[in-house]
């Protein structure tokens, strides 16, 4: 399974980013597909998930300011952004989790880089 992000640039606070997350392999087929960040000098930290089904999670610090979903006609996984800050400037990252015949596995994209000026 192979990832590619995009989206990814500088906005001002307050602003808004979209970022999207295309997948080599039927959307439909993922049964869980997440997006992680990290920021210079910090850990990656997971930021939101979708599953299969529809179900959405997210950390507590992009609660109502980020929706993710997912489009299986377009075969991508979007992150909207809104009410940017400063502490969400990170390198994105989009993971999904694939069951195959020979069992399941994590796969991550290149990561596409958010930068908020304050």
């Amino acid at each position: 399974v192979q990832l590619q992000a995009s989206g990814g640039g500088l906005v001002q606070a307050g602003g808004s980013l979209r970022l999207s997350c295309a997948a080599s392999v039927s959307i439909a087929s993922i049964s869980v597909m997440s997006w992680y960040r990290q920021a210079p000098g910090k850990q990656r930290e997971w930021v939101a998930t979708i599953l299969k089904s529809g179900s959405t999670t997210y950390t507590n610090s992009v609660k109502g300011r980020f929706t993710i979903s997912s489009d299986n006609a377009e075969g991508t996984m979007s992150l909207q952004m809104n009410s940017l800050t400063a502490e969400d400037t990170a390198v994105y990252y989009c993971n999904a989790y694939y069951r195959s015949d020979s069992g399941g596995k994590n796969y991550w994209g290149q990561g596409t880089v958010v930068t908020v000026s304050s």
